[in-house]
């Protein structure tokens, strides 16, 4: 088992991560839960590893309940938060009540935000069991919902108590699931590892058999990574941005083709690519960065191209994108493979270029 420990201004909290933790949960989660609990989890994953949280709780004396939502990206909206309330008020949960989020990135984000806002302020620990929610969403407090105008548009910053990541469950996830999961492994390395981005085209095909010392060293790496970043920018005010390096296209390819359509790595694959390419059309990179992205993405059974769909449309989207600062469009791109960079786009002839083989 490896433990980092993430430290903000406003809280410090480890990330473990390793193979069968969610059978040492009474152990490692003991010191970080209440006297009562809820379980929020969804369909999907009850059915696999709710039983495990439960017994665990029990061990521990703990009085806990079970919320269990639907599964998908489509349901990352108010009407599922009321359900998460609902559940909440219903089996009388308080204050200091602990919300334990048993699953992806989905029911990452929404119970992080409930928690951030049900009595004003709950703790809650992270379980994530998806390769995106361990490497990515489940670090660094980053919690929202959907709007149908934009991804993630309403939320909080709210950093959990604990985040346990068993590298186990990657096991019963189904291949998409997986591929969209490496799509934020990539994107660490291309935006501040140019010697991990070589480490992966090196090792792509054994991560996607899931190897297992080569997948805890990709996630150990990620979310080391992450955990490093948002110590110096914890509310994304600066370099914390970074981390959203392909999502300002990706956001747009979401929401233009239905939220769940596209899954989030999916988009984010594409989005890297187009990152690249307007990188390039910037002069700040070389045609071969762009297509090592591509080709890594690729490999890792992603899109490299987005759909095709007018320009007036990526705008729109793309101008509810929170990056967007006094009216001005900002992008996250590269100076050089490893090495982002925040860029505002005043000409939209600079963005058309670069969507123009997919428009």
């Amino acid at each position: 088992m490896h433990t980092l420990t993430v430290q903000t201004p406003s809280h410090q909290y480890p990330i473990f991560i390793g193979n069968g933790l969610i059978d040492q949960a009474h152990e490692l989660l003991r010191p970080y839960l209440g006297k009562k609990a809820a379980v929020i989890t969804n369909e999907t994953v009850a059915p696999l590893y709710l039983a495990k949280i439960q017994t665990a709780l029990d061990t521990l004396g703990i009085d806990h309940f079970s919320i269990i939502l639907p599964d998908g990206e489509a349901y990352k909206n108010w009407e599922t938060l009321n359900l998460i309330f609902d559940g909440l008020m219903q089996n009388r949960a308080e204050r200091k009540t602990t919300l334990i989020a048993l699953g992806g990135g989905v029911i990452g984000d929404m119970v992080g935000f409930a928690a951030a806002t049900y009595q004003r302020g709950t703790p809650f620990i992270q379980i994530p069991t998806t390769l995106l929610s361990q490497v990515d969403s489940s670090v660094g407090g980053k919690t929202a919902i959907n709007h149908p105008l934009g991804k993630n548009m309403i939320g909080a910053f709210y950093q959990p108590q604990a985040v346990l990541a068993d590298l186990n469950t990657l096991h019963t996830l189904p291949q998409r699931e997986l591929s969209a999961g490496m799509a934020e492994v990539i994107k660490y390395g291309a935006l501040g590892d140019s010697r991990f981005f070589r480490w992966l085209e090196e090792n792509m095909a054994d991560l996607m058999a899931q190897q297992p010392e080569k997948l805890a060293q990709a996630v150990y790496h990620c979310c080391k990574m992450k955990a490093d970043i948002v110590a110096q920018d914890e509310t994304e005010q600066g370099i914390r941005a970074w981390l959203n390096l392909g999502h300002t296209f990706g956001h747009a390819i979401e929401a233009e083709m239905g939220y769940g359509v596209w899954l989030h790595g999916e988009a984010v694959a594409a989005g890297c690519v187009l990152a690249g390419r307007l990188s390039e059309i910037l002069c700040k990179t070389q045609p071969e960065d762009t297509e090592r992205i591509a080709k890594l993405m690729t490999a890792a059974r992603l899109p490299a191209e987005p759909p095709k769909f007018p320009f007036e449309r990526w705008l729109e989207h793309m101008r509810h994108d929170k990056k967007v600062s006094s009216g001005v469009m900002r992008f996250i791109g590269l100076n050089r493979l490893g090495e982002a960079n925040i860029t505002e786009i005043n000409d939209m002839e600079i963005l058309r270029q670069t969507l123009q083989p997919y428009l």
